[in-house]
């Protein structure tokens, strides 16, 4: 179906606003997916925080230009779909890392992380990081460990004199 003047400028404005509002940009190959493929590849998107859209290439060109990307050969042909992350990255990429699992017709093309530009092998290891809860998770534990350590070792020498007083004053006849 065509798409009037009116229309595609429409399309162009929100892809324009959508690449300046995200975090990375995931482009998928869908040639050959049913529309309910599709449909749960947006409702798993949009559950990640993140929206799944299938494009226009022209129209995707023009707005990743327009947002200073540099658009590789090959990025923007046969049928697109982008996955748009604006919060947790790694969620987007493992949610259609999954879909790409489940359904034959969906292929990593590439993206962008920040302006860089992502290979599709790159776009999969960033599918195999943990949520940005985890990783923050796991960074307040690394930075928590030397706080907790440096106060149990302060803390040793009066809970050994504590121990010692104990005993006297349980067994006073040993004193």
């Amino acid at each position: 179906m065509a798409l009037t003047k009116q229309r595609k400028e429409e399309v162009l404005a929100q892809y324009k606003e959508w690449m300046s509002q995200c975090q990375a940009l995931i482009l998928m190959e869908y040639k050959g997916a049913s529309v309910k493929d599709m449909e749960e590849a947006r409702f798993k998107i949009r559950e990640a925080g993140g929206e799944f859209h299938v494009v226009k290439n022209r129209l995707a060109k023009l707005a990743l230009k327009a947002n200073d990307f540099d658009v590789p050969d090959g990025y923007l042909d046969n049928s697109t779909a982008i996955g748009f992350a604006f919060e947790d990255v790694a969620s987007i990429a493992k949610a259609l890392s999954e879909m790409a699992k489940e359904v034959e017709a969906f292929k990593f093309k590439g993206g962008y992380l920040g302006s860089e530009i992502l290979s599709p092998e790159q776009v999969s290891a960033l599918a195999k990081l943990p949520p940005l809860a985890v990783l923050r998770a796991q960074l307040l534990g690394v930075l928590q460990a030397p706080a907790s350590k440096l106060v149990r070792t302060v803390a040793e020498p009066a809970r050994g004199l504590a121990a010692v007083l104990k005993a006297y004053s349980d067994n006073p006849a040993a004193a």
